[in-house]
């Protein structure tokens, strides 16, 4: 698949996936507007557009993909199709029963991941998550999510060593919005 254009796919992004209202955030911050990423991840055209603009961005030497439960998953399979690389699914805890794995899909130790995640806010369970990969033996240094919301996450994850790639920011989400008439999006 091709790259599609980047503003024509922030706009489509924006318009499938934002809503406005009173939200409570994971990390506990409330905002008037939301991106509910699972309309974008369960639209199979959509997604397979923002793999293929991540695509580019994955970190030379990377060795697989881990997405993070839950909205991660589904972007790292379709990133893992996208560029071949093999995926991994990280649980927010391990699994209590059968295999008791943190991570799914085969070993993670002294392998090279980068973690995939589909919105970025504070970063909290981002960094949670990339603590308990690394005390298993992976080398964990790259974060790519879809959307930073540009509250502080990159900061956050910069301080506990991973660097964070965006697809888009939000300010990125809104100005493409706004350049093609999509409702509810400001350029401020």
């Amino acid at each position: 698949m091709s790259t599609p254009d980047p503003t024509d796919l922030a706009a489509r992004v924006f318009a499938r996936s934002h809503l406005t209202g009173r939200f409570t955030l994971r990390s506990g911050a409330v905002s008037t507007e939301y991106f509910d990423k699972y309309r974008f991840e369960a639209d199979p055209e959509l997604l397979a557009e923002i793999a293929a603009a991540m695509a580019p961005l994955v970190p030379p030497g990377t060795e697989a993909l881990a997405g993070l439960e839950l909205g991660g998953v589904p972007l790292a399979v379709a990133l893992s199709r996208e560029t071949g690389l093999p995926a991994r699914f990280v649980r927010k805890e391990p699994k209590t029963y059968g295999t008791a794995q943190l991570a799914e899909g085969g070993e993670i130790a002294g392998l090279r991941l980068l973690v995939v995640e589909d919105v970025v806010t504070s970063g909290g369970q981002v960094i949670a998550s990339c603590q308990d990969l690394r005390e298993r033996g992976a080398i964990v240094e790259h974060v790519l999510c879809v959307i930073d919301r540009e509250a502080g996450g990159a900061e956050r994850l910069a301080a506990h060593g991973l660097a964070l790639t965006a697809l888009f920011t939000m300010s990125q989400l809104h100005a493409a919005a706004a350049a093609v008439g999509v409702g509810g999006a400001s350029s401020d």
